[in-house]
């Protein structure tokens, strides 16, 4: 029985899910490494970086061979690449709105404060009105 597409994605997507895998597929991009390099370059303990890895391998994002004594990993499609692209566009697309958002809300914030003195006596008034019920 195969998996409807729906799931597929959403286990693919799951697999990106941790930000040791997510470091060690934006390493790759730039072409096979071995394990020391990897574990160099994200700093987590080797058992950690093992158990990443044999996620993605898992997983299909990355393959690997041996190259003498070294264990190499490679992207598994430049697909892989182009997702992670994507994810940045899409991320710096949230957060560009997020922070029109803050502009927006900054702004009405700076016309709202000439109004000082009086908010502090709204203020009163609405504790009293609030002690009153």
């Amino acid at each position: 029985m195969s998996v409807p597409l729906y799931q597929a994605k959403a286990e693919l997507f799951r697999t990106l899910g941790h930000p040791v895998r997510i470091r060690v597929l934006e390493l790759l991009q730039d072409g096979p490494k071995p394990v020391r390099d990897l574990l160099a370059a994200i700093e987590v303990e080797a058992s950690n970086l093992s158990q990443q890895l044999a996620v993605l391998r898992r997983a299909g994002m990355v393959t690997s061979h041996r190259d003498g004594p070294l264990v190499m990993y490679a992207l598994s499609t430049p697909d892989v690449a182009d997702l992670l692209a994507a994810g940045r566009r899409i991320l710096g697309a949230v957060l560009t709105d997020r922070d029109a958002l803050l502009d927006q809300l900054r702004a009405d914030d700076a016309r709202a404060v000439p109004a000082a003195d009086g908010e502090d006596d709204r203020a009163q008034g609405r504790e009293q009105a609030g002690q009153r019920r």
